[in-house]
């Protein structure tokens, strides 16, 4: 198999894009398995480690993508042939990742994906559904009839978020920070603007906010939250830093919760891998902009910008 040639994009300094590189395919070796990448997603933490900003670095040079899907080429753990996810064990950080024609990781970064699936929907769509429930269930604990604020309602996370709050049976508002993106809040949540945000524009109060974005976002939504709610801290692409009037703070009472899918994963992984049938069958949508391995920097760009709807991945097939 090493006569064989395989294109992978590799990164040989911090702070700029990998470039495409031909080498040979991995040999296969014992407790790893070796597969033929179908798809890879291109996610926030991926361009973290590639800007060298992530608290994990690998040494360089090395191939990028912290979560792919392909088939099995070879395995002492997955049938030759089958579907599988990876992600974890390092994969993309400590050692060689997904963005790549071939990937050879510990069997332990590997799960079975259901045949048939999407490669590029079993490949992002754990994290994004995965902390949509740990926000509205395990955190902020939304109970039916509750009004729910969504911000960042047209990302990934955000849109999931959206929907998971509306099986809960809430109430729910999606702030989005574009108007392009007001369309592609998922219903029934009511879509709002961001630089439109208000008391007003909400429809009154709201009992929990799921902060998506940071930033001053934030700030503004904070103020919409009721005396005594709740307020789920999800990501920080619109800004790292969160500042607050400790008077204010105080007087508001409301409750500031961390999601952190880390700590999260494994309670919400079965409830996660149910659901991705519902994906499958389009009852729970996730928009993903595919690209191909040498559109990289349009992918990034997109999800730098901001400008990307739902998920980003290189479509390998």
């Amino acid at each position: 198999m090493s006569s064989e040639t395989s294109r992978a994009l590799v990164l040989e300094r911090f702070g700029t894009l990998p470039g495409p590189v031909e080498r040979p395919v991995p040999e296969p070796r014992p407790g790893h398995t070796l597969v033929r990448m179908r798809a890879a997603q291109v996610a926030h933490l991926d361009l973290n480690v590639v800007d060298g900003e992530f608290g994990i670095l690998p040494d360089l040079p090395v191939v990028p993508g912290t979560s792919g899907c392909g088939v099995v080429l070879a395995s002492d753990t997955h049938a030759e042939g089958s579907l599988v996810r990876i992600n974890g064990k390092g994969a993309g950080m400590r050692r060689d990742g997904c963005w790549a024609d071939h990937a050879l990781v510990p069997d332990a970064a590997t799960a079975a994906a259901p045949e048939g699936t999407d490669p590029a929907l079993a490949c992002t769509f754990f994290s994004p559904l995965g902390t949509a429930l740990a926000a509205v269930h395990a955190v902020a604990a939304v109970r039916p009839g509750e009004r729910v604020m969504v911000t960042g309602a047209a990302g990934a996370v955000g849109a999931l978020t959206v929907q998971v709050a509306a099986r809960a049976g809430a109430e729910v508002v999606g702030v989005v920070g574009r108007p392009a993106k007001l369309g592609h809040v998922p219903a029934p949540g009511k879509p709002v603007l961001a630089a439109e945000l208000s008391e007003e524009s909400a429809g009154g109060p709201v009992d929990v906010l799921i902060d998506t974005v940071g930033g001053p976002v934030l700030r503004q939504a904070l103020r919409l939250v009721r005396r005594r709610g709740r307020a789920a801290l999800v990501g920080y692409t619109a800004g790292r830093d969160f500042g607050v009037d400790l008077a204010d703070f105080l007087l508001a009472d409301v409750a500031l919760l961390p999601v952190s899918l880390m700590t999260r994963g494994r309670e919400v992984a079965a409830d996660a891998e149910r659901l991705l049938a519902d994906l499958t069958s389009g009852e729970l949508t996730l928009p993903i902009e595919r690209y191909g391995l040498d559109q990289l920097a349009v992918a990034v760009e997109r999800l730098r910008t901001g400008e990307a709807v739902g998920k980003v991945a290189i479509d390998l097939s």
